[in-house]
């Protein structure tokens, strides 16, 4: 479709977790571009206890042992800070790989400040909304956490990005990297769904390959 980076995940509806381990293993196998997975243990808050820590860390040395080019991890302490203990060790445990800090950032209580925690882990990579529920609504604050962050990380401006309006918040936010999740509801193929199985929804939502080549396209014209 013309992505240049894979962010894997599974879960969706959510907003996303680690995916299988034969997700990982798959996607190593077939892409030939850049492949990021999600450390997320649950859906929910970012606060994490000592299990769900270790579960983290587990995925980030399995994705390691898979070849993974890079993770995308994130944790907050219960007072919406960066969880700076966690987040070294989680840091410490990626090695090699390149590493962004997803949008746990969106939910700390200062953004500013937390670029700054994010600087000192040495994470070279945020993705972020600007603390609202698209990036478009939250350009403004992006635009600004550009300037700031300068040539020490990269703001990924990801939530709600669309064809329709990726180059203005490009241009808005003066972001270098924009993340999207290109996003559709595949139909079910089954010719007999039970009727007594009441709620049970035998769709799914999946990256769509046509949606990623028109977000392409709305960049390539930016020049």
């Amino acid at each position: 479709g013309g992505a240049n980076r894979i962010e894997l995940f599974e879960n969706l509806e959510q907003g996303g977790t680690t995916p299988s381990s034969g997700s990982i293993a798959v996607a190593r196998e077939q892409l030939q571009i850049p492949l990021f997975v999600l450390i997320r243990p649950r859906p929910g808050d970012f606060h994490y206890g000592s299990v769900e820590a270790e579960i983290m860390l587990r995925d980030i040395a399995h994705c390691r042992q898979l070849g993974c080019d890079g993770v995308v991890i994130g944790a907050l302490t219960a007072d919406a800070e960066i969880d700076m203990p966690l987040c070294r060790e989680l840091v410490s445990a990626a090695g090699p790989m390149d590493i962004t800090f997803h949008r746990a950032f969106d939910a700390a209580r200062d953004l500013p400040a937390a670029l700054e925690q994010v600087v000192e882990l040495g994470i070279k990579r945020i993705l972020s909304s600007g603390g609202y529920a698209s990036a478009a609504e939250g350009s403004a604050v992006l635009a600004n956490l550009v300037k700031q962050a300068g040539t020490r990380l990269d703001l990924m401006a990801g939530a709600g990005l669309n064809a329709q309006n990726i180059g203005n918040v490009a241009r808005q936010t003066g972001c270098l990297q924009l993340h999207a999740s290109a996003k559709a509801q595949r139909q079910s193929a089954m010719r007999y769904q039970n009727p007594g199985l009441q709620g049970l929804d035998n769709d799914w939502i999946q990256t769509e390959s046509s949606a990623v080549r028109a977000l392409r396209m709305a960049l390539d014209e930016l020049g």
